[in-house]
């Protein structure tokens, strides 16, 4: 099933927690009466001018193999190749908050607004990334079951993207193909990059918790410094309760 979701733009808005941490405070630190007032404005033009939608379709796992291989160019041996095929549910996707908010970044640093201009491209940045949170939880693409054998397995739903874990970037075509995005306002370039470019692609994977768990041992995993699968493996056992 393939389908176009989409929200207001107060429903994306991301958290400040969360915006703030992309402008380098760290977690849990109390911003500035100035920071705080960059935040709020920059919040209320995102408000104006964000456009947030989606769309998503489930995928079989042999449809999957053959989106996932692209252009043939992904690492030698990537997490997604032990982790799609214990999975119950594969659904593809694309979220874009729109143009308009690329467009109003751009004209505040053309008119010597930087501060705030950053602020908005942090919001936005979260924003898209609250997208894919949205998406994950199956309130809004229809991908998370509600039976019991969902229930009894613990099932979990986390976004994988092309760009990442081996993955290689080229893969936007693949999935591009499949999905048609173009609905949507959203193409993909000849570098394979995504335009607008607060946009993000992916696939969906819902299965048992246990199979979204890898080490970060691959040889690509030296090129990422940040290595965000680690939080995201961490939440997993926190979630149960595991230490």
């Amino acid at each position: 099933m393939r389908r176009v979701v989409t929200w207001s733009a107060g429903a994306s808005a991301p958290a400040r927690s969360d915006v703030l941490i992309l402008q380098g405070l760290p977690p849990g630190a109390d911003p500035t009466p100035r920071i705080a007032a960059l935040y709020d404005s920059a919040l209320a033009v995102y408000r104006e001018t964000a456009e947030p939608r989606a769309v998503v379709a489930s995928i079989s796992p042999e449809a999957f193999r053959d989106v996932y291989h692209g252009d043939g160019r992904n690492a030698s041996r990537t997490p997604l190749e032990t982790i799609a095929p214990g999975a119950r549910q594969l659904a593809l996707f694309v979220a874009t908050i729109g143009e308009r908010v690329t467009h109003r970044i751009q004209d505040l640093f053309d008119g010597n607004m930087p501060a705030l201009a950053a602020m908005l491209d942090s919001v936005a940045s979260a924003a898209v990334d609250r997208l894919t949170s949205l998406l994950g939880s199956g309130v809004d693409s229809g991908v998370v079951a509600t039976n019991d054998e969902a229930r009894a397995e613990d099932w979990r739903t986390l976004a994988y993207s092309p760009g990442y874990c081996g993955w290689h970037v080229s893969g936007q075509r693949a999935l591009f193909a499949f999905l048609r995005p173009e609905e949507i306002g959203v193409t993909v370039r000849a570098s394979a990059l995504m335009e607008p470019l607060k946009s993000v692609s992916g696939v969906l994977v819902t299965g048992p918790r246990k199979i979204h768990r890898f080490a970060p041992a691959f040889p690509f995993c030296a090129d990422c410094p940040e290595r965000p699968c680690r939080e995201r493996i961490a939440a997993l056992s926190n979630a149960a309760g595991e230490t």
